[in-house]
């Protein structure tokens, strides 16, 4: 099967109406495109609960403030396109900014409270307002029958998860793991704005989140934990530190003691040009008590 790319909301309903026709299963995964081995992961998961899968690649305005990248956010469509290709998925939607935006355009999705105002959501004030936004879009423009989203965007995933309950999108939102470089690093787009000496340092965020992880599974307080973790992201050339915290798997609120339910290690540092966010998910090996 050849991969095919449509550019409007009308034609990827159209694919997809015909596939339904066909009482074929569909699957989403959207992306902002500069596509790597990561992704491509999230593809091979997709086929493993959908007939097709569609591929959304849109640097979508709406999640970046002023300040942050969009402008210099890698655009490599043709590259993309191989490897989607190559991957087996059977279209690619790739809108334009006016065909996601048209004039007049004036609704917005926000989701209330500590999924939201934490974490990413405090270091980029309106960013999972913009996530919300689009992701309803593609979900209602497409309305697949599962749509992928991989797990190092653990908060987006979910963020997620709670606005497509909240608002009844017949959609099953799963979760893929992350995918990781040789020497651990998670894989992203915007690894490539690493120099090669930053490029050697940024595994060090790995690094820290596994020892985080081992020591409080087992128990260990917290606060030294996290207080020798960043002063060794600091002393590896990484700065600022916008997080390095630990919360509750499914409600994101904030361990501050021992962990004695599921748990995840967040991190969101600056290497150079880059901004790498990665975390690792803890399960208590003691009982509280």
């Amino acid at each position: 099967m050849s991969l095919t790319t449509v550019h409007t909301v009308a034609d990827l309903r159209a694919t997809v109406a015909s596939w339904r026709a066909e009482g074929l299963r569909v699957a989403l995964v959207p992306t902002m495109g500069a596509l790597h081995d990561g992704h491509i992961s999230l593809t091979k998961l997709a086929l493993e609960h959908a007939d097709r899968v569609i591929v959304s690649i849109f640097v979508n305005p709406t999640q970046f403030s002023p300040d942050e990248d969009f402008g210099a956010y890698p655009r490599t469509l043709p590259d993309d396109q191989k490897l989607l290709d190559g991957a087996g998925v059977a279209l690619c939607f790739a809108p334009s900014v006016d065909e996601m935006y048209p004039d007049g355009f004036a609704t917005k999705v926000h989701v209330d409270g500590g999924m939201t105002n934490v974490l990413c959501g405090a270091a980029r004030p309106g960013h999972f307002d913009g996530v919300a936004q689009i992701v309803t879009k593609l979900l209602l423009q497409a309305l697949p029958d599962c749509a992928i989203f991989g797990q190092k965007d653990y908060q987006q995933l979910m963020v997620i998860r709670r606005f497509s309950a909240d608002l009844n999108i017949p959609v099953e939102i799963i979760g893929a793991k992350i995918l990781r470089e040789k020497d651990g690093l998670a894989m992203s787009s915007r690894n490539r704005y690493l120099t090669p000496d930053e490029r050697a340092i940024a595994p060090t965020l790995n690094r820290v989140l596994a020892s985080i992880t081992d020591a409080a599974a087992s128990g260990a307080d917290i606060g030294p934990l996290l207080a020798k973790g960043r002063e060794d992201i600091l002393s590896a050339g990484f700065d600022p530190i916008d997080y390095l915290e630990i919360r509750d798997a499914q409600t994101l609120d904030l361990v501050t003691q021992t962990v004695t339910k599921p748990a995840r290690v967040f991190v969101a540092a600056r290497l150079g040009k880059a901004r790498l966010i990665d975390n690792h998910a803890i399960e208590p090996s003691h009982t509280a008590g």
